[in-house]
Formats: C-alpha cells, sequence, structure tokens
C-alpha cells in the first residue's frame, strides 16, 4: 500500500518528466528566486537582494579552504 506522500512524489516526478528541459531551467530559476525572496524576508530587518545573495554565497563558503578570489568576490 502506497502513502498520500508517496503518491505526491510520484505525481511531482511525472509532471517533471513531461516538461522540456528550457521549462525545467525555467523551473530550477523560478524556485532560486522564490527562496532567495524568502531567505531575504526571514531576515531583521529584511536585507537586500544582493545582501542576500552575498550571506548565503558566504555560507556556502564557509569551512571551505581560504580563497582569496573567493573572498574578493564575495567580500
Amino acid at each position: 500500500m502506497r502513502s498520500v506522500a508517496e503518491e505526491l512524489r510520484a505525481d511531482d516526478r511525472a509532471a517533471l518528466r513531461r516538461l522540456t528541459p528550457s521549462e525545467r531551467v525555467a523551473l530550477a530559476l523560478a524556485l532560486g528566486a522564490r527562496d532567495l525572496e524568502t531567505f531575504r524576508m526571514a531576515q531583521r530587518p529584511p536585507l537586500s537582494p544582493s545582501e542576500a545573495v552575498r550571506s548565503l554565497e558566504r555560507r556556502r563558503q564557509a569551512g571551505r579552504l581560504r580563497s582569496r578570489c573567493i573572498e574578493e568576490l564575495i567580500g
């Protein structure tokens, strides 16, 4: 017996398979923009879009080897 969650995941996968590659890219970009906006507005006070991107890039680099080039790019 399949759960409701499994059926929803299967439906989502089927819907994604029907998309063209360009539609998949557009969907990925839209989801990224939506998530950036959600992160940006969750900060107090809300960050500007560029500050939110820079903050996420800094977090992504945390714990990695130091790179002067990357540090200059993301501040």
